[in-house]
């Protein structure tokens, strides 16, 4: 991984795209104003960067493109306090600040020539869409692809084009369900645990990356031990207030851990004893 820049500064980006994914989730398309920031930066799927919005503050948004893509980077944000509804405002070719990458990804590495399950619950798809384009665009480096998604009302699914053309992948499954429907709905009723259960696998060679609400990847995990998987097969996928990205502000610590830091991706048998536990 290359880091080109000061990691206490943010450097001015180029708002190349706008794209509205849905009434409150919309994704920037950013590329450096610095060629040679744009050409040496480079990241791992799961890392995050911290959007800098000039005059009101930045925020931690994951990095949802292709890490070979060195030209375009994406990035996925809900509308949901000041400085992303403010980032919400900004329109093709105003500026921002990028500070990053920071954390650490998914361990893609380590599930080549595996079988892959994601899981996700609720709006929390958007920090393993990196790993599922990165598993796209290198088919034949990964065994079977199992996409599990759930929502609480089907009008809560973005990036619902992308699922039907990931279905379409071979030795591609996708899963989605949700806890209300409006007419029309494709797929199941219930929860992303109801089709874990309802699945095969071979856990020995199966690697799992979990996001999404804290309690639904802890019960999702649960339900994958039950079927054999070993604790150090479940990756999850961890969300925390991150104000400076460099473990200095101690905002996002949980336990003895920092989440900017040792994560935002860890392995479940880091996490256990702390999951679901007051205060943490």
């Amino acid at each position: 991984m290359s880091v080109p820049n000061d990691r206490y500064l943010p450097y001015e980006t180029e708002i190349v795209e706008r794209i509205q994914e849905t009434p409150t989730i919309f994704t920037l398309r950013l590329r450096f104003t610095d060629p040679q920031l744009q050409k040496n930066y480079s990241f791992q799927p799961g890392q995050f960067n911290m959007l800098y919005l000039y005059g009101v503050g930045e925020v931690a948004i994951s990095i949802v493109s292709d890490p070979e893509n060195n030209t375009l980077y994406d990035h996925a944000i809900r509308m949901v306090g000041r400085v992303t509804k403010g980032l919400a405002k900004l329109k093709q070719g105003d500026y921002l600040g990028v500070r990053g990458p920071f954390g650490r990804g998914w361990p893609l590495q380590k599930t080549q020539q595996k079988d892959v399950i994601i899981i996700t619950g609720g709006l929390g798809c958007a920090p393993v869409v990196s790993a599922i384009n990165y598993i796209m665009q290198r088919r034949a480096q990964y065994n079977r692809l199992i996409i599990m998604q759930s929502v609480k009302h089907s009008d809560d699914l973005i990036f619902r084009k992308r699922y039907e053309q990931w279905q379409q992948v071979p030795n591609t499954e996708v899963y989605l369900a949700a806890d209300k429907a409006s007419k029309g709905w494709p797929w199941q009723l219930g929860r992303v645990t109801d089709m874990i259960q309802a699945l095969q696998f071979d856990a020995e060679n199966t690697l799992a990356m979990l996001c999404g609400p804290e309690i639904m990847m802890q019960v999702a995990a649960q339900e994958l031990i039950k079927k054999q998987f070993a604790e150090d097969h479940i990756y999850l996928g961890m969300e925390r207030n991150m104000e400076c990205a460099i473990g200095h502000c101690g905002h996002c610590q949980f336990g003895g851990l920092f989440i900017c830091k040792n994560g935002p991706v860890l392995a479940y048998s880091a996490l256990k004893e702390l999951l679901g536990t007051a205060g943490f």
